[in-house]
């Protein structure tokens, strides 16, 4: 299986199944000198960890990060970083009767038709938990970008029909709500939505948002390799995620190129002294970053 792999400079590899042994991811490219310990890492898997509240899988894992390589007395040597977490509370006889079935919405019958082999429990490499493997690779590539003084801050924008009101967002509170909302009130009525989808035996979809702050101008290139297209495609390979949206995304089809443009002005905290009066671009023009906030969503199903 080819496509397992992300990046150029920093290059991560993501391996395992659901019901494996282990899932982990391997780095290509972290610089050495960089502070890393498992606890660094375990904070991200920690947010992430199944079970905690009604509205993720009620699968409980310890999820516990076991670095293998690339660090040294805490600190990364420059080569291959290597982490796992094992699996531990798989239970695959709860997906025996599905051996021969194929589920709507999920990717057995595809995987089928392209391997001839599948992976029945759990879904095995195309199930949700692969992501295991992206957390930890993204919590040492967020450890190296606030290095840089670049921050990444994502959140739970809406559940179904249920939005946070951006006039009162408290970004501390998506570490607290159990949807991962800033805003306590949506995240209530967004829990009762869930809470009767499982009642009526159906399930929601939802949107999440990222802010990314401190990003330099000039990252990404014009054509095929523009930022916001690797931004889409990494945001794309998540197994649930059916559209990306960057700066005002689909809402710019419906809208004048007056409306949309963002004008440029002088400001001297800024590089170069220039930034823009609005943000509809979402920091990035012409596959380029500007300098300003990237801003990007993922629509899940």
């Amino acid at each position: 299986m080819s496509g397992s792999g992300f990046g150029k400079q920093f290059h991560i590899t993501t391996f395992g199944e659901s019901h494996g042994v282990a899932l982990g991811c391997v780095i290509d490219g972290c610089p050495a000198g960089l502070p890393l310990s498992a606890e660094d890492i375990q904070v991200c898997l920690d947010r992430r960890k199944p079970g905690q509240n009604a509205a993720q899988t009620p699968r409980k894992e310890a999820d516990r990060a076991e670095i293998l390589s690339g660090v040294f007395n805490g600190v990364t040597t420059g080569t291959p970083i290597a982490i796992i977490t094992r699996n531990t509370s798989q239970r695959s006889g709860d997906y025996d009767a599905l051996k021969d079935v194929f589920r709507p919405g999920h990717a057995d019958f595809s995987f089928q038709m392209k391997y001839g082999i599948r992976d029945h429990r759990g879904g095995g490499r195309s199930s949700g938990r692969e992501t295991v493997g992206r957390v930890m690779g993204g919590a040492v590539a967020a450890k190296l970008l606030s290095e840089f003084g670049i921050r990444v801050e994502a959140y739970t924008l809406s559940i179904g029909d249920v939005q946070i009101d951006k006039e009162h967002m408290d970004m501390e509170q998506r570490l607290l709500t159990p949807t991962g909302m800033p805003d306590p009130e949506a995240s209530k009525r967004a829990m009762e939505l869930i809470e009767q989808c499982r009642k009526d035996k159906d399930s929601v979809g939802g949107v999440v948002e990222c802010r990314i702050g401190g990003v330099p101008a000039g990252l990404g290139d014009p054509v095929f390799e523009k930022l916001d297209a690797m931004l889409s495609h990494a945001m794309m390979s998540i197994g649930a995620v059916k559209a990306v949206e960057i700066g005002d995304g689909i809402a710019v089809g419906r809208r004048f190129g007056s409306e949309n443009n963002d004008a440029f002005r002088e400001d001297s905290s800024y590089v170069n002294s220039i930034t823009t009066a609005t943000n509809h671009a979402g920091g990035i023009l012409g596959g380029i970053s500007t300098g300003g906030e990237i801003l990007l969503r993922a629509h899940f199903k």
